[in-house]
């Protein structure tokens, strides 16, 4: 039975989604899977030490866009030297991993450890990089892979900057199972108290809330709409959305939730930063707009989601998402995603095993 090795990172959520997604496919083929996290992989300390660092560069505002757009899409000197030193603690880590898991494939969704894999003393494994940002940096492409997998024709471009001659599967983004089959809107809005002809609005920027979602999400309900509010693992989000909550009425707070595709369902908008939760949207039909939260490659994603319509943009003050929001519900929602089937996915997913003699 052929064996596969997942590598994540736990700087936000998107990636274990896609490493789930691998994982689940190759175990309907027939194959054993192992996840492992490459920030847990670097230790306790410098883990959470790069964790740290990275959620400053984002509370910073312009200094992520600085590194991001002038040393990792170049991939300048001091880009290098980070994944050098990411490098020097992951390879061997990997190496044990490798040496007793020994699988037919690697498949790297986490920036950090693309070099490391690539650099590992014995190959005889295929090794996968799977990136869903429209861009992907230097960092992500580097001699050694054998297949990158991406979601757009756009990313595709942006691997071949790097390598010309490298091999590049486009493939549709994969979702969570639930986000294939959701619950019916009235169910839904049964389920969570939303009146079946009220405006509704979901309200989410990824697993660390990112920006003013408190307040935002309390005057977007002062405002008339229904507000489905998620704080991720934000304890203290979550906290300040239970007690605004307590004086508005139609706004619902929630924590950390697997019930997205339920609250999706019930919404007539997603409101949210750039990142994997725009396609789940898609999925499921239903407008986004887009906050202007996350630097670096955020900026780019969301270009390329205003690109396939549907989709608005607003910065992260309050008063200007609820005026964009308001605005937004009475446009039109998109039909859901023809393309967003598991069947889709699948096909994608098993022509590329096939590129590299595993299918």
């Amino acid at each position: 039975m052929p064996h596969a090795l997942l590598v994540s990172g736990s700087l936000g959520q998107g990636h274990d989604v896609m490493a789930q997604a691998c994982a689940d496919t190759l175990r309907e083929r027939g194959w054993t899977t192992g996840t492992v996290d490459a920030m847990a992989l670097l230790g306790q300390r410098s883990g959470a030490a790069g964790e740290a660092v990275f959620r400053r560069l984002l509370d910073l505002p312009g200094v992520y866009d600085a590194f991001h757009f002038a040393a990792l899409r170049p991939g300048a000197r001091l880009a290098l030297l980070a994944d050098a030193a990411a490098r020097s603690r992951l390879v061997p880590a990997l190496g044990e991993l490798v040496r007793a898991q020994r699988p037919q494939l690697v498949v790297s969704v986490f920036a950090t450890a693309t070099s490391a894999v690539n650099r590992l003393p014995r190959r005889d494994f295929r090794h996968f990089v799977f990136c869903t940002d429209v861009t992907p940096h230097r960092l992500w492409v580097q001699e050694g892979t054998d297949l990158f997998l991406v979601t757009s024709e756009v990313a595709a471009c942006a691997v071949r900057r790097y390598r010309p001659d490298a091999s590049v599967c486009v493939l549709p983004a994969p979702l969570r199972r639930p986000f294939y089959r959701p619950p019916a809107r009235a169910a839904a809005r049964a389920e969570f108290g939303v009146p079946p002809d009220a405006g509704c609005v979901l309200l989410m920027s990824g697993s660390w809330g990112l920006g003013p979602i408190a307040h935002t999400a309390a005057s977007l309900a002062a405002a008339g709409p229904h507000v489905l509010a998620v704080a991720g693992r934000n304890q203290e989000l979550e906290r300040r959305l239970r007690a605004a909550a307590r004086h508005q009425p139609r706004l619902h707070a929630f924590g950390y939730t697997d019930r997205i595709p339920a609250l999706m369902a019930a919404a007539d908008l997603v409101v949210t930063s750039s990142g994997d939760t725009c396609s789940e949207a898609r999925a499921i039909g239903r407008r986004l707009l887009l906050l202007d939260v996350v630097q670096g490659h955020g900026r780019d994603n969301l270009q390329h989601e205003l690109e396939l319509g549907h989709a608005d943009v607003a910065t992260a003050r309050p008063a200007e998402v609820v005026r964009n929001a308001l605005a937004a519900l009475g446009r039109p929602a998109p039909e859901p995603s023809p393309g967003a089937t598991p069947e889709a996915w699948q096909k994608g997913f098993g022509a590329a095993l096939e590129r590299v003699g595993l299918g």
